[in-house]
């Protein structure tokens, strides 16, 4: 960890990420979802092999990166935190993105998640890694693992990170895709999963790209999420998130700070 990243004082930089989640709002929608969103892209792009991506460089600064359509949407975030990151000089913005996403987790009721400072911003883009390494809603289980387990994830892992899309809705002007997962979509609870079994999820008439709705057509879920439950080894622990939320939430904190700190260099 550097001197620098030491000396910023973290509890006043959450008071104020939880400030600008509270008296903020993003369309119409409050900020919380958006800056898990953040976190978990800047952290995804990670490869075991080749050692490259991940939240070490802040890389999304970068239009290389930024310009990735799965990331659509994701600068209203940075733009949100910019104020703060001017506020402490000594702050990176790879550290400063990924504690936002963890105080956005635990300011909407979810589980505290692991997290220490000591990453570094990249110099130019060309530290960026390759665009395409996010997951693709449209796909299926085996596009799930392979995006996965290329960060070094096993199955319960993965199902407890999808277990994010309990809170946040889609954009059409973004992903493509439209509407909340549940009907508390800024409460980090187990709902998610729990609608997964509990409702009957048809295609969406007349919509593209393919999503599917519940019953009242008021919720959605998105073809990777059905993967979940539709995979026998993914359902297995749907099935337990959605019976047992402190199972899911000790499971999602655990997932998501080894999400948050792959390649990140430590001593």
């Amino acid at each position: 960890m550097s001197w620098f990243a030491a000396s910023v004082d973290w509890q006043s930089v959450r008071a104020d990420i939880e400030e600008a989640i509270d008296n903020n709002d993003i369309d119409g929608q409050a900020p919380g979802p958006l800056l898990l969103r953040l976190a978990w892209h800047c952290s995804g792009t990670y490869d075991k092999e080749t050692g490259t991506g991940g939240s070490n460089g802040a890389t999304m600064r970068f239009a290389l990166e930024s310009d990735d359509p799965a990331n659509a949407g994701l600068q209203k975030a940075r733009n949100l935190l910019e104020p703060i990151k001017a506020k402490y000089p000594g702050m990176t913005f790879a550290d400063l993105y990924t504690f936002a996403g963890k105080v956005a987790v635990e300011s909407m009721g979810g589980p505290e998640i692991a997290w220490k400072p000591g990453r570094s911003d990249a110099a130019d883009e060309t530290f960026c890694p390759p665009n395409g390494r996010l997951p693709d809603a449209t796909q299926g289980a085996a596009h799930i693992r392979q995006v996965f387990y290329r960060m070094g994830f096993n199955d319960q892992e993965i199902v407890a990170l999808v277990g994010a899309h309990t809170v946040g809705h889609c954009h059409k002007d973004r992903s493509g895709f439209d509407g909340p997962w549940s009907f508390g979509p800024y409460s980090f609870d187990n709902d998610f999963f729990r609608l997964l079994f509990d409702e009957t999820w048809t295609v969406r008439p007349n919509f593209k790209p393919t999503q599917y709705e519940d019953s009242t057509g008021k919720l959605m879920m998105l073809p990777t999420d059905l993967a979940i439950v539709q995979d026998p080894k993914f359902r297995q622990w749907a099935r337990k998130y959605a019976d047992d939320m402190d199972l899911f939430h000790r499971d999602f904190a655990a997932a998501f700070a080894k999400l948050m700190d792959l390649g990140v260099p430590r001593r």
